[in-house]
């Protein structure tokens, strides 16, 4: 079988980031039903979540940005030319991200006697493999989209599946082979370092070695609204946190972080698609182009996930007592109120805009977000609890794409149209905003 024939540059990235996640949960699974005490879980989550908190954000910006500039930038500007030529573009890009991973990883080190998470502070247990993992797990990110960029869909599945095979051997084996638990967390460097090696193998395949500081300084100029918008929208979850413990209580906390999660589907799918379009939209007549993709690949979409999403909703009330406990119940009214995300996330005017280069308004828009989301958790906390805040988190996020959407419009003068299935969204939005009220107003009661 040609897979070529078999997969497109969108489905590919979007499975490739669907085989990271299922990667993630199997291990995540897997821990609970081996002999792996509680503690030992936790220390796995919490090395992950330090790793992924002080990296997500320079990493999104850096390969937006790096996305945006591949068909067309100040320094190289060879429309066209990135799939059939050796590119300089790739080598800058490598080279940005391995300057940001040294200095963390620098700044790391400085401080590894100094850090406080949760109840862990001063030397955390197995830092000096925390740190490789952040040196050594960045810089592959580039892989999937060398791939991307240059049209080799079936490179970047064969990928996905060789090292995401790899890394459930190095991470589960350790565990159920009653080993030290330090040697999971080393097979996490390990397929960081075997990653590493790759890339650089594809850097020497397809990048030209040209250093310019011209461009380097185009793509961090680019990359700096997106670093700090996606570090204002990162930073959203610990706000709606810090409202909830001031207001309430640490049970009502509780209660909010086992409910406060997106259907995973709709987070993964719509951030393929975005990533893997906004390299498009720079070659000639890519914007149009792009825009009818977007427009199809979204329509797709919709068609898939709201009604997952629906069924979902329908179900939350039965399922959450049964796989957690009826102590958290109420979770559920949060989880339906987070489903509604879906809503702003399948509408993508960040990827036209990120793809015109145009990033500042995004990072403005993020401020935006961040102010209002702050004011109205505070507002809907004491009349709504935790639901209040998740009200609001869904409230600013459809602020945030409007807003964008009419930036495209009267700034741009791209009409919704263009890029938005209007029909399909709008009878999908009314569908599942429906069903929440009637499920809210016990109308619909399943459980």
């Amino acid at each position: 079988m040609n897979l070529k024939k078999v997969f497109t540059n969108v489905g590919s990235l979007q499975l490739y980031q669907l085989m990271r996640f299922t990667t993630f949960l199997i291990i995540s699974i897997l821990f609970t039903k081996s002999q792996m005490s509680k503690a030992d879980i936790g220390l796995f989550e919490v090395f992950l979540f330090i790793a992924g908190f002080v990296s997500f954000f320079w990493v999104t910006g850096i390969i937006q940005s790096f996305l945006s500039l591949t068909h067309s930038n100040k320094a190289f500007d060879r429309r066209g030319a990135m799939t059939k030529h050796k590119s300089p573009e790739i080598f800058n890009a490598f080279i940005v991200l391995m300057v940001f991973s040294v200095l963390v990883f620098l700044i790391g080190l400085g401080l590894r006697g100094n850090f406080v998470v949760y109840d862990m502070g001063g030397n955390i247990p197995y830092i000096n493999l925390l740190l490789a993992y952040i040196l050594l797990s960045n810089p592959p990110v580039l892989i999937e989209y060398i791939y991307l960029i240059r049209n080799k869909p079936n490179s970047i599945f064969v990928y996905g599946i060789i090292t995401y095979s790899i890394q459930l051997v190095l991470v589960l084996i350790p565990v159920f082979k009653n080993m030290d638990f330090l040697w999971s967390l080393a097979g996490l460097v390990v397929i960081s370092a075997i990653r590493m090696i790759w890339v650089v193998v594809l850097v020497f395949k397809y990048a030209k070695f040209e250093f310019s500081w011209d461009y380097i300084k185009e793509h961090l100029t680019l990359a700096a609204p997106l670093i700090v918008s996606a570090l204002l929208s990162g930073s959203a979850q610990y706000i709606d946190g810090i409202v909830i413990t001031r207001a309430l209580d640490v049970d009502r906390f509780a209660i909010f972080r086992y409910g406060a999660k997106e259907l995973p589907l709709t987070i993964i799918l719509a951030h393929g698609l975005s990533n893997a379009m906004i390299s498009e939209i720079g070659k000639h007549d890519g914007l149009n182009k792009s825009m009818d993709v977007i427009r199809h690949q979204s329509r797709r979409l919709m068609h898939f996930l709201f009604p997952i999403s629906i069924v979902t909703m329908l179900l939350s009330r039965w399922f959450y007592p049964i796989v957690f406990n009826p102590e958290f119940l109420r979770s559920a009214d949060v989880f339906m109120m987070y489903l509604l995300l879906i809503i702003p996330r399948l509408v993508f005017p960040q990827t036209l805009l990120i793809g015109l280069k145009k990033t500042k308004i995004i990072m403005i828009a993020s401020g935006i977000e961040i102010i209002l989301n702050v004011l109205l958790s505070i507002y809907l906390v004491r009349y709504y609890g935790t639901v209040g805040v998740a009200l609001a988190t869904v409230i600013v996020y459809i602020f945030e794409k409007g807003f964008l959407i009419w930036f495209n419009y009267y700034r741009l003068h791209i009409p919704p149209k263009r890029y938005i299935p209007l029909k399909t969204y709008v009878v999908y939005t009314f569908l599942i905003i429906l069903t929440f009220v009637l499920i809210d107003h016990r109308i619909i009661d399943i459980h």
